[in-house]
C-alpha cells in the first residue's frame, strides 16, 4: 500500500506513561499505524531533549512525523504585533519539528480580514515566502503545508493552497477533504468525480510529484451554510470516504492520510482497512 495512515495528535488510547509525543509514537506503532502528526496546536513548548527523544522513537518504529502548528497564526493580520507573533509561532513549530524529525509543518494561513480573496492571497504569499526563505537559509529542511480550511471566512480553498504551493519553494498543500466538503456548505464536493477532478487539478498545477507526496487530513464532519461546525466520527458523517479513497488509488496518489475524527485511531484504522481492500480489489 502506498499510503501511510495515522492520527493528528496522539492516539486517544495512548497510556499516560510514557505519554506525550513519545507515548503517541509508541501507541501508533502498536496499533499498526505508520504516521503521526504532532498536535502542537496551542503552543510549541518542547525542549531539545524531548525533540531528540521524539526523533529517536519515530526512527526506531518507522513512524513518519509531521507537525500541526498552533492555530493562532494569521499571515493576513493587519496588526503588526499579531503578524509578528504568527510568524514566530510558525517558525518555532518548523524549527522544533525539524529537530524532532518531522518533515512537514501543517498550518492555517489566516483569514480574509475583510480583504477580497485576491488581495489576501498576495499578502499571505509575500509573507509566507519570507518565512520559507529564512527557514531554507538556516537549513531547517521542512515542507510548509498550508491546510485547506472548512469555513468560508477562512483563507484555504483548494485553489488558494495549491497556488501558494506553486508560487513558493518549499511549500506544498495539506488537503483536508472533509474541510472542502464542509466549505461547500451544500453537500457537494462529495463524489468520486469531484474528488478525481480535484486530484487532476493538483497534478496539473503542481506536477506528478505533488500526487506522490500528498498530506491529507480526513474525518467525518458536520457543516452548515457557512461551512464547518465540528469533526465527526466517520460513520456519523455523510462524507463519501470510500469514493475518496478509490479516487486517490485510481489517480496513483501516495503519501500520508491523517485522521482527525473524535475517535482518531479507530477511524484511522477504518480508513487503512478500507484502502487496503480497495487496493486488493484493483489488483484483482
Amino acid at each position: 500500500m502506498t499510503f501511510r495512515f495515522g492520527t493528528v495528535g496522539s492516539p486517544v488510547s495512548t497510556p499516560k506513561k510514557p505519554g506525550g509525543s513519545v507515548g503517541g509514537i509508541l501507541r501508533a506503532a502498536e496499533l499498526g499505524l505508520d504516521a503521526l502528526e504532532l498536535g502542537w496546536v496551542q503552543s510549541v513548548r518542547v525542549s531539545d531533549k524531548t525533540c531528540a527523544a521524539i526523533r529517536k522513537a519515530a526512527e526506531e518504529r518507522g513512524i513518519a512525523l509531521s507537525v500541526h502548528a498552533p492555530y493562532f497564526i494569521n499571515l493576513n493580520a493587519k496588526d503588526p504585533a499579531i503578524l509578528e507573533s504568527s510568524r514566530g509561532r510558525l517558525m518555532k513549530a518548523a524549527r522544533a519539528g525539524y529537530a524532532a524529525g518531522a518533515t512537514d509543518i501543517i498550518f492555517h494561513a489566516g483569514g480574509y480580514m475583510g480583504d477580497d480573496p485576491e488581495a489576501a492571497f498576495e499578502t499571505i504569499r509575500s509573507r509566507l515566502e519570507e518565512i520559507a526563505e529564512e527557514l531554507r537559509s538556516e537549513q531547517t529542511d521542512v515542507v510548509l503545508r498550508p491546510e485547506t480550511l472548512g469555513k468560508s471566512a477562512q483563507f484555504g480553498t483548494l485553489e488558494e493552497v495549491v497556488e501558494l504551493s506553486r508560487a513558493i519553494e518549499g511549500v506544498a498543500p495539506c488537503i483536508d477533504f472533509a474541510h472542502l466538503h464542509a466549505r461547500a456548505g451544500d453537500g457537494s464536493f462529495n463524489s468520486y468525480r469531484e474528488f478525481s477532478d480535484a486530484l487532476s487539478y493538483v497534478k496539473k498545477r503542481l506536477g506528478e510529484r505533488a500526487l506522490k507526496t500528498m498530506h491529507i487530513h480526513l474525518s467525518g464532519i458536520e457543516y452548515g451554510p457557512k461551512g464547518e461546525k465540528r469533526h465527526l466520527v466517520l460513520r456519523e458523517s455523510d462524507l463519501a470516504y470510500t469514493e475518496l479513497l478509490q479516487a486517490l488509488i485510481d489517480a496513483g496518489a501516495e503519501g500520508r492520510i491523517l485522521c482527525e475524527s473524535p475517535v482518531l485511531e479507530e477511524d484511522a484504522l477504518v480508513l487503512r482497512k478500507e484502502c487496503l481492500k480497495l487496493y486488493k480489489r484493483k489488483r484483482a
